[in-house]
C-alpha cells in the first residue's frame, strides 16, 4: 500500500521546513524531499539601497548568525570602496576576526548544548517531553549552565567588537568603526572564573571530551547514521590551514582529491552554479565541472575539516589529528561526526579569541582605508554552518542593482536531502506505523547540518507538526501530531 509521510515543521533548527517521504506499495522509498516552504526575498529587498547599508541591512536575514552576514557583506563592500582583503589595517582585520570567532564560538555552543545534546543525552527514542533543552537543564544542569555561559561569552566578544550582541554595526566599508579598549580586553581575558578566555578554552576541551566518551559508547549509531560520501567545499588559508574568516575556495571529493583548485573566491561564478527545483524555495548549488547531478557538496564543520590540512592552534590541532586518524586521513562522510568537527572548531575559536585578546593591534586607532571605487564586490566567510557568499553590483548612484547571496544552508541543501533519504530508506521503509522515534530520526539527520532556514528563506509564522500516512488513494491510514 503506497503511503506518504509528512513532517511539518522540522524542530530544533532555526526556521521552518517540512519533509515528505513517499513509500510505494511494497514499502520502499520512492521519493524523499526536504522542502523549504517559505519565500526568500532578500536578494530583491537590497536592490535600490546604497551599498554602504549592506553590512547592517543583510543581518536582518537572521538573528542567530547576523555576524556572518555582517562580515561577508563588509568584505564585499570593501572591494567596492577599493580595499582588498589584504589591504585592511591590522586593527580592522583583527577586530573583524575577533568578532567572527566570537560568533563561531557562541553559535557552536548553542547548537551542541541546546539543539543537539538532547538527542545524545536522551537518545532518539527518548520521551519528547524531556528531549529538549529544558530536559537537559533539569537532568544535566552542569552541562546546561556550561552551554549558556559559553554562548554568553561569545556574545560578549561580539558586543565589544560589533557594538551590540545582535545586529551590530562594527564592520564598515574599508574597515571597522571602533577598536577594543583595555577595559573590554581585560574583562574577557582575565575576568573572574568562569567568565574568561582561559576558562572557555577549558570548557571547549571538556565538551569535546564529553562527545568523544559518548562516541566510544555509541559508535554504531554515531558512525553509521546518515553516513554517505560527498564532495566537501570551504575556504582554506593559502598554506592549507583552517581559516574561518578568509582564504581561497577549495573543494575535495570523497577520496580527498581536489576537484576545484584553491581559487580566488571572487571568481566563484566560474565554478559554482545554482539549480532550481519546483518543490522548494531554496536553490541547489553545484560545481559546474561536475554538473547538477554529481556536483553537489557539503559545507560546514565536517566539510572544513575534510578540506583543510591543519588547524593553526595547538589544542585544536591535536584534536584534528585524532579526528583525521579515525578515517585514516580520508574525508569523513558520517553526518553525526559534524558534532565532533563542530566542537573542534569551538575549541579552535576559543584559542583564537584568547590569542587575539592579547594582541596590541586591537588598541590601534587606524581603523579605515579607502581606494579606487569599483562597481562590484564579492565577500566570503566561513559561517558556523558553512561557506557564505555575498555578491553585489552597484550603479552610478551607488545603489545596489544586483545581489546574490548563497548562504550556508543553501550550499547544504542536497546533502540534507540525502540525509533525509538515508533515514527514509533505513528507518521508515517497510514500517506500517509511525513512531515518535522515527520522526525524530529524520530531524536528527537534518539537525546535524545545523540548518538556518531563516537565512535561506523568508519565514513567517509557525506551523504545527503533523505526520500523515496515506494509501495510494490518499486515504489516511495513520496520523500523529504534536
Amino acid at each position: 500500500m503506497a503511503r506518504k509521510i509528512t513532517i511539518e515543521p522540522v524542530t530544533r533548527i532555526e526556521g521552518h521546513g517540512k519533509v515528505t517521504i513517499h513509500l510505494d506499495d511494497d514499502g520502499r522509498v520512492s521519493q524523499s524531499r526536504f522542502h523549504i516552504v517559505e519565500f526568500r526575498g532578500f536578494e530583491k529587498f537590497t536592490q535600490g539601497r546604497p551599498f554602504w547599508e549592506m553590512p547592517v541591512l543583510v543581518q536582518r536575514l537572521c538573528g542567530i548568525c547576523p555576524v556572518s552576514h555582517h562580515l561577508a557583506a563588509a568584505k564585499a563592500v570593501d572591494l567596492i570602496v577599493g580595499v582588498g582583503p589584504d589591504d585592511l589595517t591590522p586593527t580592522a582585520e583583527k577586530m573583524r576576526r575577533l568578532m567572527h570567532y566570537g560568533q563561531m564560538f557562541q553559535s557552536h555552543a548553542l547548537h551542541f548544548f541546546h539543539l543537539a545534546s538532547p538527542d545524545l543525552l536522551f537518545g532518539p527514542d527518548g520521551d519528547p517531553a524531556i528531549r529538549n533543552v529544558i530536559g537537559v537543564a533539569l537532568q544535566h544542569p552542569d552541562l546546561a549552565v556550561q552551554g549558556v555561559l559559553m554562548r554568553k561569552f561569545g556574545q560578549e566578544v561580539i558586543a565589544v567588537t560589533a557594538g551590540k550582541k545582535i545586529h551590530g554595526t562594527g564592520a564598515i566599508p574599508g574597515g571597522i568603526n571602533k577598536n577594543l579598549s583595555p577595559e573590554e580586553r581585560d574583562r574577557l581575558l582575565t575576568g573572574p572564573d568562569p567568565f574568561n578566555a582561559d576558562h572557555m578554552v577549558a570548557w571547549a576541551q571538556g565538551a569535546l571530551d564529553f562527545f568523544k566518551a559518548y562516541h566510544a559508547q555509541h559508535k554504531d549509531w554515531i558512525d553509521g547514521f546518515a553516513a554517505f560520501p560527498s564532495t566537501s567545499l570551504s575556504l582554506v588559508r593559502k598554506d592549507g590551514a583552517l581559516d574561518l574568516y578568509h582564504g581561497r575556495l577549495r573543494a575535495v571529493n570523497a577520496d580527498g582529491k581536489k576537484i576545484m583548485p584553491d581559487i580566488d573566491y571572487r571568481e566563484y561564478l566560474k565554478w559554482i552554479g545554482e539549480e532550481v527545483r519546483s518543490w522548494s524555495y531554496m536553490k541547489f548549488p553545484y560545481l559546474k565541472t561536475e554538473g547538477p547531478a554529481a556536483g553537489w557538496y557539503r559545507v560546514g564543520p565536517l566539510a572544513r575539516l575534510n578540506t583543510c590540512e591543519f588547524i593553526p592552534s595547538p589544542l585544536a590541532q591535536k584534536e584534528f589529528e585524532a579526528f583525521k586518524a579515525y578515517t585514516k586521513g580520508k574525508p569523513n562522510g558520517m553526518s553525526l561526526h559534524s558534532h565532533w568537527a563542530r566542537l573542534i572548531e569551538a575549541l579552535h575559536s576559543a584559542e583564537v579569541i584568547r590569542d587575539l585578546l592579547q594582541d596590541k593591534d586591537l588598541q590601534g586607532t587606524n581603523l579605515v582605508k579607502t581606494g579606487r571605487q569599483a562597481r562590484e564586490g564579492v565577500g566570503l566567510v566561513e559561517a558556523p554552518r558553512g561557506t557564505l557568499f555575498h555578491h553585489y553590483r552597484i550603479d552610478d548612484n551607488d545603489q545596489i542593482v544586483m545581489a546574490n547571496l548563497i548562504v550556508s544552508t543553501t550550499n547544504n541543501n542536497e546533502a540534507m536531502n540525502r540525509a533525509v533519504h538515508w533515514v527514509a530508506d533505513n528507518v521508515l521503509a517497510g514500517q506500517k506505523e509511525i513512531t515518535e522515534g522515527m520522526m525524530n530520526r529524520v530531524e536528527i539527520a537534518i539537525r546535524a547540518y545545523d540548518p538556518c532556514l531563516s537565512c535561506a528563506t523568508h519565514a513567517l509564522g509557525t506551523m504545527p507538526l503533523e505526520v500523515v500516512l496515506c494509501d495510494s488513494r490518499e486515504k489516511v491510514i495513520d496520523r500523529r501530531a504534536r
